[in-house]
């Protein structure tokens, strides 16, 4: 029987980005729609939703509380993507803003966002059956859902569950937010949404969701314990029995070297040949020397310690005195933009750097390069790794998160694996995965079954939006089926 599903998200592609949340809340509900479910998709209309999408206005505005006065709000609906009806809340007082996130009213912002979710569905014809929250934007749902309409027949059946995408992002705020937001003074409590003297938005929802997910197995254990648990890991390990862990996918339309018109010379597993046609094409966009025999190292990221550019950073020092090549591309920390930067002008035939946001430079990163960099501290899922197997570029990366659950450490002697995996927070360590890299590419027929390997290795949306339906079905038997 086909379910009902209310999916919330702060951001979804193509209507706003800032992450890898608005990966996941463009894909997955329109996976979960071709499984014939009638799941639709809420978030706030934002600035950046440009004028080619769509819209049209479902009825007049209404009011919705937050602190002493009401705010008005109007619904609108588009169908920008495809096989997913998707609603809008517009309220350009709190939307209408230049950024997504970063505002000093954020608390309001997305409580508003929250609690008129929750008066559209109550006010509406169409009832989920079960609200799927995501990251702390949407963390106060299942806190109203649970408290202030408790009591209301209309919401009474809704279950609830909370996905983390990245446990270092929880909205916190000054206790006074509560007041501000029409919240309980009650829910000031350590069971509750107190966090150290302040108010989590995202403990919130991982007190009162139904059911809790994250997005790789491994990262659902390891948030458990101090080392990553941002300390949330007592609130995890007490409801270890709800928490579960399911991979991401991605979306194969977009990333796939057989279709894609972003790169030099599109290509399968029978036709690879032809990625070094991509790779000499890199080559030339990056101003390196056109060479087939060097290996060039991909990175596509964001420039921050979390992702492992410490690391990185002080192998490069040892690094640059090998006979290898490195297409970057990112934005993020000065430091690491103005050491790639450096690197880049000192030593122009090995290393080429561009900081910036560029979506077809990164379908040629992934292309043209090698091997693909991933040395991430943590990640809880990560979707470069995904893609660079897709396109036959081998994953570099650290034993951690959904790194460690979609990466087969390559064995030369058996021939299995997918990528080259390491351990310890080191660049040493990083290194040494990065030699077994260099090593092993000078043996054409070993590196040709690793290319192999990779890009028979299958990460799309299907089995895991299969896992939802599952996990749907959970939340909805607690509530009476």
């Amino acid at each position: 029987m086909p379910l009902r599903v209310l999916f919330a998200s702060s951001e979804a592609v193509p209507f706003a980005k800032t992450g890898g949340l608005a990966d996941v809340a463009g894909a997955l509900p329109k996976a979960l729609a071709a499984l014939g479910h009638d799941v639709r998709l809420i978030l706030p209309a934002y600035r950046a939703i440009g004028a080619e999408i769509e819209t049209r206005k479902l009825g007049p505005p209404w009011e919705v509380r937050l602190g002493p006065r009401s705010v008005s709000v109007t619904i609108k609906a588009s169908g920008a993507l495809e096989g997913v009806t998707t609603y809008l809340v517009d309220c350009p007082e709190f939307f209408d803003r230049d950024t997504l996130y970063g505002q000093p009213d954020d608390a309001e912002r997305f409580a508003l966002f929250c609690r008129a979710t929750l008066e559209f569905v109550r006010q509406g014809k169409w009832k989920p059956q079960v609200i799927h929250s995501n990251d702390w934007q949407t963390g106060l749902i299942p806190v109203m859902l649970k408290t202030e309409y408790a009591g209301d027949s209309g919401l009474a059946s809704i279950g609830t569950l909370h996905t983390i995408h990245n446990l270092a992002y929880q909205g916190i705020f000054e206790r006074s937010v509560l007041a501000k937001v029409v919240l309980d003074e009650s829910l000031f409590a350590m069971d509750k949404l107190e966090f150290y003297g302040q108010v989590n938005y995202l403990k919130g929802g991982l007190v009162f969701a139904d059911m809790l997910n994250t997005v790789s197995k491994t990262y659902s254990q390891e948030i458990q314990t101090p080392e990553y648990g941002a300390r949330l890991d007592g609130v995890l390990a007490q409801r270890r029995a709800d928490l579960f862990g399911i991979l991401n996918g991605i979306d194969y339309d977009e990333w796939n070297p057989a279709t894609d018109k972003l790169i030099e010379a599109r290509y399968d597993a029978r036709t690879v040949a032809a990625k070094a046609k991509n790779k000499a094409a890199l080559q030339r966009r990056y101003k390196l020397p056109v060479r087939e025999d060097v290996p060039l190292f991909g990175l596509v990221s964001r420039l921050a310690a979390q992702k492992g550019l410490d690391l990185l950073a002080e192998a490069l020092v040892h690094l640059m005195r090998l006979d290898v090549q490195f297409a970057i591309l990112g934005t993020g920390e000065p430091q690491y933009h103005e050491l790639l930067s450096g690197l880049a002008a000192r030593y122009d035939d090995k290393m080429g750097v561009a900081l910036t946001f560029d979506n077809p430079l990164a379908h040629q990163v992934y292309a043209g390069a090698d091997m693909f960099l991933m040395p991430s501290h943590y990640e809880p899922c990560g979707l470069g790794q995904m893609i660079s197997l897709r396109y036959g570029t081998i994953p570099i990366v650290r034993r951690t998160g959904g790194l460690a659950d979609t990466v087969e450490d390559y064995n030369a002697e058996s021939g299995n694996g997918t990528g080259f995996v390491f351990e310890e927070r080191s660049p040493l360590a990083l290194m040494g995965a990065m030699a077994r890299g260099m090593l092993t590419i000078k043996t054409k027929p070993a590196w040709d079954k690793l290319v192999q390997n990779a890009m028979a290795v299958d990460f799309s949306w299907n089995r895991s939006a299969a896992q939802y339906v599952d996990l749907y079905q959970r939340v909805i038997d607690r509530h009476g089926g």
